[in-house]
């Protein structure tokens, strides 16, 4: 019984973690940020697509978005693996808890 606590109170801290990391992100708007930085068009954008129309030239989307420079660099790059290994690793480990949680329920 004893195995079974401890696998909950893990499974229960990485959860709570994770849902910390997660109502954070969204009460700082970091993911709404980045969403309408992505679909707002600036007041000269929007002045320039309405002469367009109006002029009757084609409309191309992507010429009225603003373009976002590149900050990759070898520290981002690098960062964006661990990320990618410590996700991998992430996913197995809860693969690995929700298999043992499977086989203690199995049991009893």
């Amino acid at each position: 019984m004893t195995k079974y606590k401890e696998v909950l109170k893990l499974f229960a801290s990485i959860i709570i973690i994770l849902f910390l990391v997660l109502y954070i992100g969204q009460a700082t708007g970091y993911y709404q940020l980045a969403e309408n930085r992505k679909t707002t068009l600036t007041e000269d954008a929007i002045k320039r697509f309405e002469e367009d129309v109006a002029n009757g030239k084609e409309i191309i989307a992507g010429n009225y978005l603003i373009k976002e420079k590149n900050y990759n660099n070898k520290f981002s790059i690098v960062s964006m693996k661990i990320s990618s290994f410590i996700e991998s690793g992430f996913n197995k480990f809860m693969n690995l808890v929700f298999n043992e949680l499977e086989s203690i329920v199995n049991e009893e």
